[in-house]
């Protein structure tokens, strides 16, 4: 059995020496009906159904919300999504949120004939190395910026909890989107990429101001609950953690890699600031 994972094929994309391969704002520009994605997607239910093996479509991230009008609108955005992956030839997918299994369910059911699609065998598509080169159109803006600076220290603040996974803003993020985030981020720095909104050019000083920003808005969430001062100091090694690695001049390959093996992660378990009891959590840079 294979799945898709819409983010993990975003970052292997990710080629920050060549401006040609310049990722545009993901949360504007990049979905799975763009043209490498969906050709992506052809390809996994094809190879997959070929050999009689399931395919599944991706994990829904987003969270029901209490409100009944609010979850109308996330439920119909799913069902949207997923529709796509049924007509596709998928033989499930996954979600995050209980509430939507059985809605999801049911949506399956609807669109097709049986327990699974393996009948579907795509035999007249023909994906090329080109259509999952072809990079889709768009620019940045200063909403998927400021988005994906956040997603990278939230992750990073989650790992050093121990976590793997967050939520923020009604969608459940893991290291999928935090590889996405950062790798976009050191490469809209490196070649200099002008924002939509206000032709301000993306640069190591717009993201570290950027970055403290919010550390602002989190601290003061964090001033409004019962959070201890290791959450705050965590926090701020969060944030310094993720300039450090977009700021770097050669890119890291896997964030997870060098959040394990580098001597900033290492320095902080030794010193408490990863969940070890006792030691003093080393002062923050920003």
């Amino acid at each position: 059995m294979l799945r898709p994972r819409a983010w993990n094929m975003v970052e292997h994309k990710h080629d920050g020496l060549r401006q040609a391969f310049l990722l545009p704002d993901r949360s504007k520009y990049v979905n799975m009906e763009k043209r490498f994605l969906r050709s992506y997607m052809q390809l996994l239910v094809q190879t997959c159904h070929r050999r009689g093996a399931l395919a599944t479509g991706g994990m829904a991230a987003p969270l029901l919300p209490e409100d009944r009008d609010a979850q109308s609108t996330v439920m119909a955005a799913v069902s949207r999504l997923k529709l796509m992956e049924i007509q596709a030839g998928v033989d499930g997918f996954m979600v995050y949120d209980l509430g939507l299994i059985e809605p999801m369910q049911k949506l399956f059911q609807l669109h097709t004939e049986g327990d699974n699609q393996l009948h579907k065998l795509l035999e007249d598509v023909a994906v090329t190395p080109e259509d999952l080169l072809s990079m889709p159109s768009g620019g940045v803006t200063l909403y998927g910026l400021k988005y994906n600076i956040a997603v990278g220290v939230l992750f990073i603040n989650a790992w050093l909890s121990g976590k793997g996974h967050f939520f923020y803003r009604g969608q459940v993020e893991d290291s999928a989107t935090a590889e996405i985030s950062r790798s976009q981020v050191w490469q809209w720095i490196r070649h200099k990429t002008e924002l939509e909104d206000d032709s301000r050019v993306v640069s190591r000083r717009l993201v570290t101001d950027l970055c403290k920003e919010l550390l602002m808005e989190l601290l003061m969430e964090l001033g409004t609950g019962h959070h201890s001062d290791r959450d705050k100091q965590r926090l701020l090694t969060a944030a310094d953690m993720f300039l450090e690695v977009v700021l770097k001049r050669d890119f890291p390959e896997f964030i997870t890699t060098y959040l394990n093996q580098d001597h900033t992660f290492l320095s902080s378990q030794n010193t408490g600031q990863a969940e070890a009891p006792g030691g003093e959590i080393p002062r923050p840079k920003l």
